[in-house]
């Protein structure tokens, strides 16, 4: 799976915003510099955010962005679909949606294992657990085996 940078930048802004107080709003600008993030990129991808429920916003001098939702209820695909779209699409269509034939018939399976294992990560993941560098047993189970540190 490619991670492109609006979607690294979409769910470190969304992080940030879970480490603000439930009070006050966070500036596009303070966002940007905790975490090193072009303010012009930043600010599209929280347009995008706040359309999809996933932030709150409030205009003028107090103003700024928060979760919409508790950390613990938001996860990482949330995220991700919010300012990518699905998960997993082949050629603009959903892996259901494709069709293939002869030799290529059960690729379409491939397609479908593939968004799964995504889900088994990115929906059971919250912004909650990685705010709070707890993540969960099974996402950490995956990261103590040797082959995931493999580049290939």
């Amino acid at each position: 799976m490619h991670v492109t940078a609006k979607a690294d930048y979409a769910v470190r802004a969304v992080i940030e915003l879970a480490s603000s107080t439930a009070g006050s709003p966070r500036k596009v600008d303070d966002i940007a510099r905790a975490q090193g993030i072009p303010v012009s990129f930043l600010e599209n991808i929280l347009t995008q955010l706040r359309s999809t429920g996933i932030v709150r916003s409030q205009r003028g001098p107090e103003g700024g962005y928060w979760l919409a939702h508790p950390p613990e209820d938001v996860n990482l695909a949330q995220i991700i679909r919010a300012v990518e779209g699905p998960l997993v699409g082949i050629r603009g269509q959903r892996p259901e949606e494709v069709e293939y034939s002869g030799s290529a018939e059960a690729l379409q399976d491939v397609w479908i294992a593939l968004r799964a294992n995504l889900r088994k990560v990115l929906e059971h993941v919250t912004v909650a657990d990685i705010a709070s560098g707890k993540l969960p047993a099974s996402v950490r189970s995956l990261t103590r085996q040797e082959e995931a540190w493999q580049t290939r």
